[in-house]
């Protein structure tokens, strides 16, 4: 008697995952959808990256005690969470008005630690080795920034305006005697010149740090030329 073959198993159906894929896909479009960049701080997600990436590099930040402290754990590696109303608002503000000075690299915007950071190129705004700002190719800029700074998004903010240089010693006939002193001018200046277009002189402290904080290398040219630089920093509610 002939024996019945054994039938294999059917192997089972994979139907599932078209519909499985689309309702992962579904779901993330909503959740996209719910997403208001206008609420994220930049300033927090700056610092928060840093900490991430064990970068100690921006000056000082604020840490408070996790959440998990309740439990005998102490977070000591994040950004404290304890922070005023976000910059997120201001952050899109500023980029959005300084649009042609940011595609010609006469300004830049980035955020850290201490809050937005509005950089103005020094080659742009002032000659070499001096104080004095060109103020026809700048008067635009300069009042442009005077109104930024009277907007609703930073009217309760302080501000402060930072001069640095690069690492080439002052002329003998620049008038000052050192690089210290002609950064701490030209952010003075520029602050003259704010107060002029109508900005409130109270709401913003200066300083200058020669060529001791710099952004890039100072071996080359074009490092050099980004180091030179005005930065206008409006000031995260840590750093009053």
């Amino acid at each position: 008697m002939a024996k019945k073959e054994k039938k294999e198993p059917e192997k089972p159906s994979t139907a599932w995952q078209g519909t499985y894929g689309d309702m992962i896909t579904l779901m993330l479009c909503f959740f996209v959808a719910l997403y208001d960049p206008t609420e994220t701080d930049a300033v927090q997600m700056a610092a928060l990256t840093a900490s991430l990436q064990n970068n100690n590099n921006g000056g000082g930040q604020s840490l408070s005690s996790g959440r998990m402290a309740d439990l005998g754990n102490v977070v000591s590696t994040l950004p404290s969470l304890e922070k005023g109303n976000a910059l997120g608002p201001a952050m899109k503000k500023a980029v959005s008005t300084f649009v042609p000075e940011i595609k010609s690299n006469k300004v830049t915007i980035t955020s850290d630690e201490r809050g937005i950071v509005i950089s103005l190129a020094s080659d742009s705004f002032f000659e070499q080795g001096s104080a004095e700002l060109n103020i026809d190719e700048t008067r635009e800029t300069l009042i442009r920034l005077s109104q930024f700074f009277n907007e609703d998004t930073v009217k309760n903010r302080k501000f402060r305006i930072e001069g640095h240089t690069d690492n080439t010693p002052v002329g003998e006939d620049s008038g000052y005697p050192s690089n210290w002193e002609l950064s701490t001018a030209r952010a003075a200046n520029v602050l003259h010149y704010l107060a002029d277009f109508g900005v409130d002189e109270n709401r913003f402290s200066l300083a200058g740090y020669a060529n001791t904080r710099p952004k890039f290398t100072n071996d080359t040219p074009e490092g050099r030329a980004y180091n030179r630089r005005v930065d206008i920093i409006i000031l995260d509610d840590a750093h009053f």
